[in-house]
C-alpha cells in the first residue's frame, strides 16, 4: 500500500465529506478511493470512518488521523516546493496565530493588501489570546506580544508597543490624580489576567530606579478590550499597551497616569518554528508585515 497516497486520499474524503466527491477531485473511481481507505484502516488496525449509506462521520481515530495527516501532506508539498521552482513562488494556506485585540485593530486591516500582493496565497488566521503551541496546534507563524522573547522558536521583532497607566477624565476627576506608584494603593485597579506579574505592576522612575506597587484591583479579565472598556467607564486605572488604547490618550477619552514612569515596553514579535525551512509564504508574510509596522508603529502615530 502507497501510504502517502492512502493519507492523501483519506483526507480527501474528509474533506469532501465523500467517497465519490472524493474521487472525482482525486481523478480515480469510488472503487480505489474504497480500496485505499480499507487498506488503510487495515494497517492501522483500527476503523477510521463511521459509514452508512446516509452519513459519514469521523471516529476519534480518525479525527486524530486527519489532523496529522493534514500536517504531514503540508510538509510533502513544502518539500517539494523547495526543491522545486514553485519555492520561489509562495502560494498555499498560510495558518497565523494572533492576540485578539492587536489581531483585530492592527492585522485585520492588512489582510487584504498582503492578498492582493500574493493571490496564491490563502490566509487562515485564528485570533487566541493564549500563548499556543505553534507546531502541536499546526500553525506556520504566529504574532506574539512579549518581553521574553520565544525560547522555542525563532522570533523576528515587528514593532515595539509601549505600556502605560491610564485612567478616564471621569474617573480622574472624581479620585484625583495619583503622583507617586504609592499613591496607586488609594485607587481601584483592573486587572489583566495574563499578565505575567499577576497585580504587582512595575515601573522605573526618570532615575532608573524600579518601583512596584501590589494593585487592589476591583475587576480581573482576560481580554485587553474589556479592559480598556472598563477603564473608559469610569471604573479604575489600567495597565495596557498603546496598541489598545493609543488612539483614546490621542483623543482624550483616557489620560496617563504617572506619566514620568516607564512601564516595561513590549516587543511585536513574528514567531515561527525553529525546525522547519522558512517556507516563501511565511517569508513573504514576516517580510510585509516589517515593512507595515516599522519606523513609528500604527498605534503611536499622530496623524
Amino acid at each position: 500500500m502507497d501510504r502517502l497516497r492512502a493519507l492523501e486520499v483519506f483526507v480527501e474524503v474528509v474533506k469532501r465529506d465523500g467517497f465519490a466527491r472524493a474521487a472525482e477531485a482525486l481523478d480515480t473511481s469510488p472503487a480505489n478511493v474504497t480500496r485505499y481507505i480499507s487498506d488503510l484502516e487495515a494497517h492501522l488496525q483500527t476503523r477510521l470512518l463511521n459509514r452508512s449509506s446516509r452519513k459519514m462521520s469521523l471516529t476519534s481515530s480518525g479525527e486524530a488521523l486527519f489532523e496529522r495527516a493534514k500536517s504531514i501532506l503540508d510538509d510533502v508539498a513544502e518539500a517539494e516546493a523547495i526543491v522545486s521552482s514553485a519555492a520561489l513562488q509562495p502560494h498555499g494556506v498560510l495558518r497565523i496565530n494572533a492576540p485578539l485585540s492587536f489581531g483585530v485593530l492592527h492585522l485585520a486591516p492588512l489582510w487584504a493588501r498582503f492578498m492582493r500582493l500574493y493571490p496564491e496565497v490563502q490566509l487562515d488566521v485564528a485570533l487566541i489570546d493564549r500563548v499556543v503551541d505553534i507546531v502541536e496546534e499546526g500553525y506556520d507563524m504566529a504574532v506574539r506580544i512579549s518581553r521574553a522573547g520565544s525560547a522555542s522558536n525563532v522570533a523576528r521583532k515587528l514593532a515595539t508597543s509601549q505600556n502605560v497607566l491610564c485612567a478616564s477624565p471621569e474617573y480622574i476627576e472624581q479620585r484625583g490624580m495619583p503622583r507617586t506608584p504609592a499613591e496607586l494603593l488609594q485607587h481601584d485597579g483592573i486587572g489583566y489576567s495574563y499578565a505575567a506579574t499577576a497585580d504587582e505592576w512595575h515601573m522605573l522612575d526618570a532615575a532608573g530606579q524600579p518601583h512596584s506597587v501590589k494593585m487592589p484591583c476591583v475587576m480581573h479579565t482576560n481580554n485587553g478590550d474589556t479592559a480598556r472598556a472598563a477603564a473608559l467607564g469610569g471604573l479604575g486605572v489600567i495597565w495596557q499597551p498603546t496598541f489598545l488604547v493609543g488612539a483614546d490618550l490621542r483623543a482624550g477619552r483616557l489620560q496617563r497616569v504617572l506619566p514620568d514612569y516607564h512601564m516595561p515596553d513590549m516587543d511585536v514579535l513574528a514567531v515561527y518554528p525553529s525546525r522547519r525551512h522558512l517556507s516563501a509564504k511565511v517569508r513573504v508574510m514576516i517580510d510585509f508585515l516589517v515593512q507595515e509596522l516599522s519606523g513609528t508603529p500604527p498605534w503611536d502615530r499622530t496623524a
